[in-house]
């Protein structure tokens, strides 16, 4: 029998689709209360998924999912940062 390594599914928080880990970006709140995109999905704080997709982000956005999510506000550029992400990945 082959031991396939078993993939970390994680939601997104915009679309509610679970996916692979690695096809989503952590957003993460420290105990400070300082939001920040955790690239490594190694920092600790309370952590977000979302899909880099423009869409996503811009319906997180609108609809304030990720400041509710992670129950602080969120400022415009890291939405910006996460945008600009999504570009690089097209």
């Amino acid at each position: 029998m082959i031991n396939r390594k078993k993939i970390p599914l994680r939601k997104c928080i915009a679309t509610g689709e679970m996916k692979p880990k690695k096809e989503l970006v952590r957003i993460v709140r420290s105990n400070e209360g300082e939001v920040s995109i955790d690239l490594t999905g190694k920092l600790n704080g309370r952590g977000a998924y979302i899909t880099l997709e423009k869409e996503c982000i811009l319906q997180a956005k609108k609809k304030n999912i990720l400041a509710n999510h992670l129950k602080v506000k969120i400022q415009d550029p890291i939405y910006e940062e996460l945008l600009l992400l999504a570009e690089k990945e097209k």
